[in-house]
């Protein structure tokens, strides 16, 4: 309901505007220019949606790793894991990649390209979010379950493997559905650095055909089905797993 009432109002506000303030003609499908205008402006899903892909694949990775010295006892091993969390949480995703694609190669002659800087900056970044999630999630398991493996002779590690994550994961799924659409939307950022996404895209038509008002009026409804379709699988996922539990 929201979600339609949403597009109601932006449909109202377009049909508010006069013929002179819009001139749709320049992303009508029905001329050789709009349409070429718009597949240059589609053509930037591809790079958004894999770019988010590898990020929140690599941020999950790096935030199950970060998260596992919380769990030990150790307060050595805990500030570590409290200290990587607030420090990157704090740092704005476009200062870090500004940093990691022009301070980085300064720093330490190590240079990328814009996509794979774009990557590790989204991927770090979200990486704090996926700790907490993860410690979250595996601090919801009952300490019986510890218990029943430490029964067994397992180790923590195998304990973790195959007792505590297979649960924790299944609980923490939809958290991890919801970060992946904050990442496509953050991904916007990374066209600061010519990276081809969705934003990049529409910021190089701007300046040709000098139609702001169009293109970003397109680029929101670009982002807005990509976030609507993506927060809808991520409804369905929630439902199976509330049926399945």
């Amino acid at each position: 309901m929201k979600n339609f009432i949403f597009l109601l109002f932006i449909l109202l506000f377009l049909n508010s505007c006069t013929n002179s303030e819009l001139d749709w003609l320049i992303l009508s499908p029905n001329n050789v220019n709009g349409l070429t205008n718009i597949k240059f402006l589609v053509s930037g899903f591809t790079t958004t949606i894999y770019i988010s892909f590898i990020s929140i694949f690599i941020s999950i990775i790096i935030g199950l790793i970060v998260a596992i010295p919380s769990l030990a006892q150790n307060k050595i091993l805990t500030y570590l894991n409290i200290g990587y969390v607030e420090l990157v949480r704090a740092i704005p995703l476009l200062v870090l990649i500004l940093w990691i694609y022009y301070g980085l190669p300064i720093m330490t002659g190590l240079s990328f390209s814009p996509f794979v800087s774009g990557i590790i900056a989204l991927s770090i970044s979200e990486s704090a979010f996926q700790a907490e999630i993860f410690r979250a999630g595996i601090n919801s398991i009952k300490k019986s379950q510890w218990e029943a493996g430490s029964s067994l002779g397992f180790t923590f590690f195998k304990k973790l493997r195959l007792i505590i994550l297979p649960q924790a994961i299944k609980n923490i799924l939809p958290a991890i559905g919801n970060q992946f659409v904050y990442v496509l939307k953050m991904s916007s950022l990374v066209s600061i650095i010519g990276i081809g996404d969705l934003t990049r895209k529409a910021n190089e038509l701007v300046v040709t055909t000098y139609r702001p008002l169009e293109i970003y009026t397109f680029l929101i409804f670009e982002y807005l089905i990509l976030i609507l379709v993506v927060s809808y699988l991520v409804r369905k996922l929630e439902k199976k797993l509330e049926m399945s539990n």
